[in-house]
């Protein structure tokens, strides 16, 4: 009998390989996809999370079971798709007009993934009615949005104006990040959240959407 605790283990170590051969296994013995993230790989994720916070865990860890996570996850999309379970939420992801770092928002991604979040990632030096058209094509529950640069940190006031002039505001919880971002910045531009790092990403998404 596999002991699925081994795939925990697996993304905590940041064994990629490893987590997907556990994952194999256990789809090879009919296991429940959804019980396979829902017990096993977001609580191995959530770990990742409290160890980066308690500082046990620094970004290159992050990195490595982040990637591991998605490695578990690739032969569980199309399984979940065909059973129509639903994401945690729907997330728009990206980085603003101006600004071409992408290494944090692409952690933030990965760990609102492991989280059970369904994340599209509209990249870096995204024009401001590229993140509202976005918000509609996928129908977004949240719209988080990075900078890494306090020149192109007033880009982030753009959008939250944009969304106001297109009338879905209020249809939309707004997330902003990045090293230059403040939880003060965040309350006067009238972000309903902000993420200190990705860890607290996924908290303040939880939230928003109601989930503990």
């Amino acid at each position: 009998m596999l002991e699925l605790s081994k795939l925990r283990a697996a993304i905590i170590d940041g064994d990629d390989a490893l987590a997907l051969e556990i994952t194999n296994e256990a789809l090879q013995q009919e296991a429940d996809p959804a019980e396979l993230i829902n017990k096993w790989m977001i609580p191995a994720m959530d770990e990742v999370g409290r160890l980066f916070e308690a500082q046990e865990f620094f970004f290159p860890e992050m990195l490595l079971a982040a990637r591991a996570m998605q490695r578990a996850l690739e032969p569980l999309r199309p399984l979940l798709a065909a059973c129509g379970v639903q994401p945690t939420g729907r997330v728009v992801l990206g980085t603003v007009k101006g600004d071409l770092h992408d290494i944090g928002k692409n952690m933030v991604g990965y760990m609102l993934e492991g989280a059970g979040f369904e994340v599209h990632d509209i990249g870096i030096d995204v024009p401001a009615e590229k993140f509202i058209e976005a918000v509609d094509t996928y129908n977004a529950d949240i719209l988080a949005v990075s900078a890494l640069l306090t020149t192109t940190m007033p880009e982030m006031k753009v959008i939250l104006d944009m969304l106001n002039q297109a009338g879905i505001r209020e249809k939309i919880q707004v997330i902003v990040g990045g090293a230059p971002v403040t939880q003060s910045f965040a309350d006067e531009i009238g972000a309903d959240g902000y993420g200190e790092n990705a860890g607290s990403a996924v908290s303040v998404s939880r939230s928003l959407m109601g989930k503990s």
